[in-house]
């Protein structure tokens, strides 16, 4: 009994330590790749600048709710121990970027290099959330989304990335001009299948 208590809490702990670990990538990504050539994502982080921009909604307000909206679906539909790794990863995250953002960015020169900034941003983006993801977690809203939707109709969550992030960016071409969603574009396409590689052993983890 107290064996199987001990190897329990051994893989609760191996798992945290590993959704902490995608969690820190997502964040290096976001920060040092991201925030600084200009790329953007899909899902519900686009969708917060686009109703900010039309609607003059604070992102931090629409993206509290949006993402409370998606966390409570991944809790109806995959349960308690997702909440609670979810927890490990999104506080994670927000720890990780909070360390990152004290330094000067390793790649500025990405920003005149689009093309490279969407490949790499992909790279860190999909492992990131793609560790996670496999171990339970889910960083953002959007991951825990498409966990559930990927639950619920038994498809592979690249694909569940794949739809939402371009349902959000064609709308983003409202304000966005096409010239720079192409680069987005092909962020959120290498990313969702990064990540869906990554779910692919979910099962074995």
């Amino acid at each position: 009994m107290i064996e199987t208590v001990i190897n329990r809490l051994k893989c609760h702990i191996k798992k945290c330590i590993l959704i902490l670990l995608g969690s820190a990538i997502l964040a290096f990504g976001l920060y040092h790749v991201h925030s600084f050539s200009n790329i953007t994502e899909g899902g519900v982080l686009g969708l917060t600048l686009l109703l900010h921009y039309w609607l003059h909604l604070s992102p931090a307000i629409s993206g509290f709710v949006l993402n409370a909206l998606c966390y409570f679906l991944g809790y109806k539909t995959l349960g308690k121990k997702f909440i609670a790794y979810s927890i490990v990863a999104g506080s994670g995250f927000s720890f990780f970027y909070a360390i990152f953002e004290q330094f000067d960015p390793l790649w500025p020169q990405l920003a005149q290099m689009p093309l490279a900034a969407a490949i790499t941003g992909a790279l860190f983006v999909g492992t990131g959330v793609g560790i996670s993801v496999r171990y339970g977690g889910a960083p953002g809203g959007d991951d825990a989304l498409a966990m559930s939707l990927g639950h619920l109709f038994k498809v592979n969550i690249k694909w569940i990335y794949l739809i939402s992030d371009l349902v959000v960016l064609v709308l983003s071409v409202s304000y966005i001009p096409l010239n720079k969603i192409v680069y987005s574009l092909l962020t959120v396409i290498l990313s969702g299948q990064i990540i869906g590689l990554f779910q692919l052993g979910k099962d074995k983890a």
